[in-house]
């Protein structure tokens, strides 16, 4: 398909060059004249490459806009044609420029207000749109900052259309100016995640300039065009997580799909982990798997800074997330067939609690 449209382009712009070096709109140059239709022909082709972007809504909308403008425009042109004293070159320039004007103003009026367009009442008419609705995905501030959703995005596990609120965008940039360099550097972090996602033409992402002028917490309007767009939320904010499903509304939570992504570990697994420093309890070794899941290791306090085979022991799911915990045997013996006896649960569940408030 992508192969056919860039065949199209091509073949597009080479009849455009060689229409403009036959017909020589400049009359001195035919190279200057193929220029010119080439510029006209790259014009063109980023244009539609920016509108099949946009969304039946906002076609329909910059359309009728565009067309409400050039009427009105021309309106205004033929009350000017009939005016006496007013030479002819500048009655031509005044009704140019106001069918310019209106049609540009109608263009971007139409399409910026299509998103309030009701198309349910064409009935079967669109049927086939309606029945392969776009679903959208409005991103919150703090999933922006985080990172994390530019990685998923990209991947394409999150399919649909990346919805970035004008408000929300006002936020970030207040946080990028603050004051206070933490906030100024996550708000700058923000601006660069956002970067990134908008580069990808992989992506479907849309600026929503709805605002909701009587609402001042920005959560609250997030709700609240997540219920207009029929969307979800995609967040990482726990407290945002269960006011919108209080509401109604669908999340999707970052940190729901990492924990669902980490690895099942089982008891009397083996595994093989780099023991990065001393636990909080006697002879306890530490170590961190790719995702950040904690390991503590018994027996492992000589092995810091090395990488050693150890018998999973127990795991521990907390609200901070998941705990691993296992034995080394120092005799380098196969830890399952160590002698020493495994570690109750109940004592890892204490010593999970007192390396969380590390």
């Amino acid at each position: 398909m992508n192969f056919d449209v860039n065949l199209i382009r091509i073949g597009f712009t080479i009849v455009l060059v060689a229409s403009s070096m036959y017909l020589m709109p400049l009359e001195d140059s035919r190279f200057w004249s193929g220029f010119v239709g080439f510029i006209i022909a790259f014009s063109i082709i980023f244009f539609e490459t920016r509108i099949r972007r946009a969304s039946l809504k906002t076609l329909i909308g910059g359309a009728f806009g565009s067309v409400l403008g050039i009427i009105g425009a021309s309106l205004i042109g033929f009350l000017i044609s009939v005016q006496n004293g007013v030479p002819a070159h500048l009655k031509s320039y005044l009704t140019l420029l106001l069918t310019l004007f209106m049609g540009y103003v109608g263009l971007i009026v139409g399409a910026i207000k299509g998103d309030y367009l009701n198309l349910s009442v064409l009935g079967g008419l669109l049927h086939n749109e309606s029945g392969t609705k776009q679903q959208h995905l409005i991103l919150d501030t703090s999933v922006i900052i985080d990172g994390r959703v530019a990685d998923v995005a990209e991947t394409g596990f999150l399919g649909g259309q990346l919805v970035i609120p004008q408000f929300m965008l006002r936020e970030l940039q207040q946080v990028a100016d603050s004051a206070d360099s933490t906030k100024r550097n996550r708000g700058r972090r923000g601006l660069d995640i956002l970067q990134r996602i908008q580069k990808n033409h992989n992506l479907d992402v849309h600026v929503s300039d709805i605002d909701f002028p009587d609402i001042r917490e920005v959560d609250h309007k997030l709700i609240e065009l997540a219920k207009q767009l029929n969307g979800k939320i995609v967040t990482n904010d726990f407290n945002l997580n269960k006011v919108a499903q209080l509401r109604g509304v669908q999340v999707l939570n970052i940190n729901e799909l990492a924990n669902a992504l980490k690895p099942v570990v089982l008891p009397g697994e083996i595994m093989r982990v780099f023991v990065l420093k001393e636990g909080k309890e006697y002879n306890q070794g530490v170590a961190y798997l790719d995702d950040g899941t904690m390991v503590v290791v018994d027996n492992a306090r000589r092995m810091i800074g090395k990488t050693v085979d150890i018998s999973v022991t127990s795991v521990l799911q907390t609200t901070a997330g998941k705990m691993i915990f296992g034995r080394f045997t120092e005799d380098g013996r196969d830890p399952r067939s160590s002698s020493n006896p495994s570690v109750p649960v109940a004592q890892h569940q204490t010593n999970s609690t007192t390396n969380l408030n590390r």
